[in-house]
């Protein structure tokens, strides 16, 4: 048997609003956006690196049928303070990326900062993910 990843879920608290950070700061692509009327104008919303296979779904926290309210509201306010699991991208040159990404708009928690493991940077997306830019060594 082999496994092939394709699509990891990332919570977000407005599609809209990390459709644009994503693309338009991050330069990925859209792979998908389609909204299914008959599923309670459902959103399937995926986007990627260019040349690379792996999506992410942009998927807003659901209420109701998919969590009570109460789940829904703690999983939003997890995820708004950065607890709702992170993304590590790496690059060969971790201060150019974070020069690039600064200047489109990407607010960053972490300058490039020297690891035993390589350089990282930490920033986050707007509704509160924590990801990781790292230069391995």
């Amino acid at each position: 048997m082999q496994l092939a990843l394709t699509t990891v879920n990332v919570w977000v608290q407005n599609q809209d609003e990390a459709l644009a950070f994503y693309t338009e700061k991050l330069g990925m692509e859209v792979r998908d956006d389609v909204t299914l009327p008959e599923m309670g104008n459902f959103r399937w919303l995926t986007v990627g690196i260019p040349g690379q296979d792996v999506s992410l779904t942009l998927m807003e926290v659901p209420g109701p049928p998919v969590f009570d309210e109460d789940t829904s509201k703690k999983l939003s306010e997890l995820v708004a303070k950065g607890a709702g699991g992170g993304l590590f991208f790496t690059t060969n040159d971790v201060r150019a990326a974070y020069k690039e990404l600064k200047a489109r708009g990407v607010e960053f928690a972490q300058e490039p900062t020297e690891q035993p493991y390589g350089i990282d940077a930490g920033f986050r997306d707007p509704s509160g993910n924590h990801h990781r830019l790292t230069q391995l060594q």
